[in-house]
């Protein structure tokens, strides 16, 4: 990890620890404020993960209050109460502009708060602030660095909300994926990222890239806190169903999707698989995605094509403003008929179909991959390439990346991927994995 002076850049914090303290009120709020923001001071000017706001103390503070006179009693604080929480600038929050990282007016970008932003309220959270992204949640990359390695990329396009995480920032940060931009950039930091599956969490209020596939995710540092967050985001979630979840049977996706991963965490998943059989987990090579290649092409037809259509006004209108890397993705959608896009469309739950077909005769549970091809790359012209994120986004299906190894001193991340609309299984299982990996 990368130090600067007396100041730790890595510094994971509890989730559950922090509401716990906040609901009982050991941790009064006004103190939870004054440590994160001293942190914040402290760290983010080294890895720019999250936006100024000047009214950021007052707001806290005004926010705070509100919370204490809407729940005096801890017996009936929420499951969120007093949670610190980083919001990719692609939600919209209210008193906060919305930016997307782009020069382009955030008048462009105002709406009503996002709902996923409300829910969070409504658990009690506190919107800390807005983290820094790439612009429209695509490839130009914004300023924020690795907090494990400073001259390397967190990954995007929710760059600034992993960084914020894995920096001790905030133990929560709001994501967003439609390739692989959250459990990329979670993969690259070294934090607990997850996926849902699509449309558990809405979307309502958010700048969309792809709304096909684009789904809510978040990042903490233990499955234990993802699986607290979702309780309260998940629409329809069935508590207690991840703790009867069973000792799961994982599959290897090997074959051409696999191939596409470098010897570093291909070496990673490896150790991984041995480490779960040692726990008594079954873990099994099972071939699939041989038409890795031809998935990729629909899915990328198919968000370029969406992408252009969600930015046609803005485009029309702002057009100059675009960084290159975007003018050229809406120029590219352009050329796409379609027809192709919802050759795409048809698709997502065409591959969903095969791959749970393919569960149930394989006899497994969940899927276990890489979460990249490797560690974060060095420098910030990129943020990483998304294939091991891929079809498992398109598909729609829950993935969770599971911080496991690292190479010259950068994390390597596995994605437990599960059944479509079974996330309290995969969580419940996930945790197992995760004691399994770290024991």
């Amino acid at each position: 990890m990368s130090d600067s002076g007396d100041v730790q850049l890595v510094q994971p914090i509890s989730l559950s620890e922090q509401v716990g303290a906040a609901r009982s009120g050991t941790l009064p709020l006004q103190d939870l404020i004054e440590q994160t923001l001293e942190r914040l001071d402290a760290v983010n000017p080294l890895v720019r993960a999250m936006l100024p706001d000047p009214r950021q103390r007052e707001r806290l503070s005004s926010e705070a209050a509100t919370l204490i006179e809407r729940w005096p009693s801890p017996e009936e604080r929420p499951p969120l109460y007093g949670a610190m929480v980083a919001v990719k600038d692609i939600f919209n929050v209210d008193r906060m502009p919305t930016r997307a990282g782009s020069a382009v007016p955030p008048e462009s970008f105002s709406g009503r708060e996002a709902d996923v932003v409300s829910q969070l309220r409504n658990a009690g959270a506190l919107i800390l602030g807005k983290a820094v992204t790439t612009e429209f949640a695509f490839f130009a990359s914004g300023a924020t660095a690795n907090p494990h390695n400073r001259e390397h990329t967190p990954g995007g396009s929710s760059s600034g909300s992993a960084a914020a995480v894995a920096a001790g920032i905030a133990p929560l940060a709001l994501g967003s994926q439609t390739v692989g931009s959250v459990i990329r950039p979670a993969s690259f930091c070294g934090v607990v990222g997850y996926k849902p599956s699509y449309d558990r969490i809405p979307t309502g209020g958010t700048l969309y890239y792809s709304p096909s596939v684009d789904t809510v995710g978040y990042f903490v540092n233990s499955v234990a806190d993802a699986i607290l967050v979702a309780s309260s985001l998940l629409l329809g979630w069935r508590e207690g169903e991840d703790e009867e979840a069973a000792a799961p049977r994982v599959g290897i996706p090997t074959g051409a999707f696999l191939d596409q991963a470098g010897a570093e965490i291909c070496a990673a998943l490896d150790d991984a698989g041995a480490k779960l059989r040692e726990a008594g987990i079954s873990v099994e090579p099972t071939p699939t995605l041989r038409d890795i290649e031809a998935i990729n092409v629909r899915h990328r037809q198919m968000t370029t094509f969406e992408f252009t259509e969600t930015h046609r006004e803005r485009y029309a209108r702002y057009g100059a403003m675009f960084r290159p890397e975007s003018a050229r993705l809406y120029e590219e959608g352009l050329s796409i008929s379609s027809s192709d896009a919802e050759a795409g469309r048809a698709s997502r739950i065409a591959l969903r179909q095969r791959l749970h077909e393919r569960m149930d005769r394989a006899g497994i549970d969940v899927w276990l991959a890489p979460s990249a091809l490797g560690g974060a790359p060095r420098g910030f012209n990129g943020t990483g390439e998304p294939a091991m994120n891929l079809p498992w986004t398109h598909a729609g299906m829950p993935v969770i990346n599971l911080p496991f190894g690292d190479v010259e001193g950068l994390p390597l991340g596995l994605s437990l991927v599960g059944r479509f609309g079974h996330d309290e299984t995969l969580l419940g299982q996930a945790a197992m994995v995760e004691s399994a990996l770290v024991g």
